[in-house]
């Protein structure tokens, strides 16, 4: 039987390079990689479900999948984890404290991104800050002119404008027509002027205080199959995930190799050695079981925030077959 020729969409990861490379193989599957950046995948796949097998936004992925609308069926993937208390820049000169940030007017690329969902959370859950009490001004980070890539439907009390046309959120905060920004990504200001800076002055201790209380390591990506394609071949998201498993534990043999550090960074060793304390060895875990802390508290949030039409439960997200794999 020939094998299914298959486009696949992901970003440029260590723990993705060996299926890119060859080192690794899909089952069944003949595939055509496309490393490209997240915002172009998500775009892509949302709008017009360009890709076969795709990396994916886990909260536009919920989005859609409460409204029984995903073109994709995610697989438990994850590709993209991160503590989000990085993501969260304010004016120092005015915000001291996240209590302060009641009342603020935020900056943000887009309600429904996952990194947005995850620092509201963290905001809610451990300072009291509901996404109500702030006003979000959403807009492009550096570029003006970003747009929602989907519709959403939100709650009356949330307090959502636009940015001025023409405008950029890095702008206005580097300006003070802002009061904090969240985001993936930094804005252009940083470095630049001195009044703006992480909320948390030590974000990694905050962070590692809180995965001791939650047990939560957030996760941004996960990986989904066209919806046509699950149900023609029921087999495939079991290889995918068994696959993606496969190059990850390659990626992680290499980058334990320190014989010559793989990547461009020192003190490899010792982060590893911190993580797995912190973590245990499997610290970047795929599947549901290991994960349930984390796919909980997003699944509540998600809601909570208004993003989801309805609560979701753990065993309608992924696709069947990927909630237990074969033991050797």
């Amino acid at each position: 039987m020939p094998k299914l020729e298959l486009s696949v969409a992901m970003g440029d990861y260590d723990r993705t390079r060996p299926l890119k490379d060859g080192d690794v193989q899909i089952d069944g599957v003949s595939p055509v990689y496309m490393n490209l950046s997240p915002e172009e995948i998500f775009f892509r796949a949302f709008r017009n479900s360009e890709f076969d097998i795709s990396e994916l936004s886990f909260s536009s992925y919920l989005v859609k999948r409460s409204q029984d609308a995903s073109p994709y069926t995610a697989v438990p993937i994850f590709l993209s984890r991160a503590f989000r208390h990085t993501s969260i820049y304010v004016r120092k000169d005015r915000i001291k404290k996240p209590q302060n940030l009641i009342g603020a007017r935020i900056g943000i690329p887009e309600y429904q991104l996952t990194a947005i969902v995850w620092a509201r959370a963290l905001l809610n859950d451990d300072y009291g800050i509901k996404p109500s009490d702030v006003t979000w001004v959403k807009g492009g980070i550096d570029e003006p002119g970003r747009v929602e890539k989907i519709a959403l439907n939100l709650p009356p009390d949330i307090k959502l404008e636009n940015a001025p046309e023409g405008d950029t959120i890095s702008a206005m905060l580097d300006r003070g027509d802002l009061d904090a920004f969240i985001a993936p990504r930094p804005p252009g200001c940083v470095g630049k002027n001195p009044n703006v800076a992480w909320l948390f002055d030590d974000p990694t201790a905050v962070a590692k205080d809180y995965y001791k209380r939650t047990s939560i390591f957030p996760i941004m990506h996960v990986v989904g199959v066209r919806n046509e394609l699950v149900e023609r071949h029921p087999w495939l998201p079991a290889a995918v995930l068994k696959a993606f498993e496969q190059s990850k534990a390659v990626a992680l043999e290499r980058l334990s190799d320190t014989s010559a550090t793989k990547v461009t960074l020192p003190f490899v060793e010792e982060q590893m050695k911190a993580a797995r304390e912190l973590m245990g060895m499997d610290y970047w875990s795929y599947g549901v079981k290991k994960n349930l802390p984390t796919l909980e508290a997003f699944l509540r949030n998600h809601h909570q925030q208004g993003l989801s039409s309805r609560l979701m439960k753990v065993e309608e997200i992924f696709h069947p077959a990927t909630y237990e794999t074969a033991r050797i």
